[in-house]
């Protein structure tokens, strides 16, 4: 066993671990999950001034024992206001067998990359097989990487972007099409980008519902990203109870996701909601049932998605002596 543990920049992460490998590892974590295999995730949520903080704990069993805490800062004026990014944490690595720290990871690349895997995965049990048009709610780096994780797993051929920033359009359009190779478009109607799509992405800090019921139609696959705190949503709540839902986590999406905001509208109960993903995954329940349903998946984010790439960047990082060694004073 090492005796010192090992910080990693995100220069270090990126250089260890691939957007395909976030897709897998995070796959891997939901069947765990489902499984049993896991010390059961948790999630602690702040306001702090013009931000707010997440706290998220949980770990794998991999067969070895990790366990991983994520403290994560969201103030989404940073960049205008600090030139700082809108999301900064730390993400700690312990051995879950006797304890020892194994490692600190800056939390940014890692968050941005696994919300998108999850999606993705999502995507892949969810979303129509022959879907190719995708609408993307939020032009910020989390849009970015949402579309480049789904095209893993389905083949867009068109993309409507929405922010309600028409300059983070316009860019997002620019960026996105000459990265991507494919037809980029700013979604000047959003309902229309909507009824045109197959899949509607939301991941916006919206605390306002702009995902209305007009803009729902068959086949369509909507995946709520942004509701990750208790006054955050993006989804109008009827659709929730119109509509089979899926989440993520589901103790999570009580407290903080577009579930949550359905329950408290009265317009559902948790008993309500057809599946986590996970059991999806082992084939537990299944995923679409036909050609027509819509799907909701509600994701809040969670912990094993943070350790299991964690865990990842830890195991390939020692067989490749790559990190920032460090010990805490005796």
């Amino acid at each position: 066993m090492l005796k010192h543990s090992l910080i990693f920049n995100r220069s270090d992460i990126q250089s260890l671990m691939s957007l395909t490998e976030h897709i897998e590892v995070v796959e891997n974590a939901f069947r765990l999950y489902a499984k049993g295999e896991v010390l059961n995730p948790d999630l602690l949520h702040f306001d702090s001034g013009n931000g707010e903080f997440h706290i998220k704990a949980g770990g794998l069993k991999t067969p070895k024992i990790y366990f991983g805490l994520k403290s994560n800062g969201g103030f989404f004026q940073n960049k205008i206001k600090f030139g700082l990014p809108n999301i900064q944490g730390l993400i700690l690595l312990h051995d879950g067998e006797n304890g020892f720290p194994l490692a600190i990871f800056e939390s940014g690349d890692i968050t941005i990359k696994r919300t998108g895997a999850a999606t993705a995965v999502a995507v892949k049990y969810l979303a129509l097989e022959d879907a190719d048009i995708i609408t993307i709610c939020g032009c910020g780096i989390q849009g970015q990487i949402q579309l480049e994780s789904i095209m893993q797993v389905r083949n867009i051929k068109r993309v409507f972007a929405y922010d309600k920033n028409e300059e983070a359009m316009t860019n997002y359009v620019e960026t996105m099409s000459n990265k991507l190779k494919i037809e980029v478009l700013p979604a000047q109607d959003l309902g229309e980008a909507i009824l045109q799509s197959q899949i509607c992405v939301c991941c916006t800090p919206s605390r306002e519902a702009y995902i209305k019921k007009e803009y729902i139609h068959e086949g369509l696959f909507i995946a709520a990203v942004g509701a990750d705190s208790p006054e955050k949503q993006e989804l109008d709540p009827q659709l929730l109870a119109d509509h089979k839902v899926v989440a993520d986590i589901l103790g999570q999406c009580v407290e903080v996701g577009e579930i949550h905001h359905a329950i408290h509208a009265g317009l559902i109960n948790k008993e309500d909601i057809y599946s986590e993903l996970g059991d999806i995954i082992i084939g537990k329940k299944k995923g679409r049932e036909s050609h027509k349903e819509v799907i909701i998946y509600d994701a809040t984010g969670t912990a094993l998605q943070d350790v299991a790439a964690a865990a990842f960047i830890y195991e390939k990082a020692i067989k490749q002596n790559i990190g920032y060694p460090f010990q805490f004073p005796a």
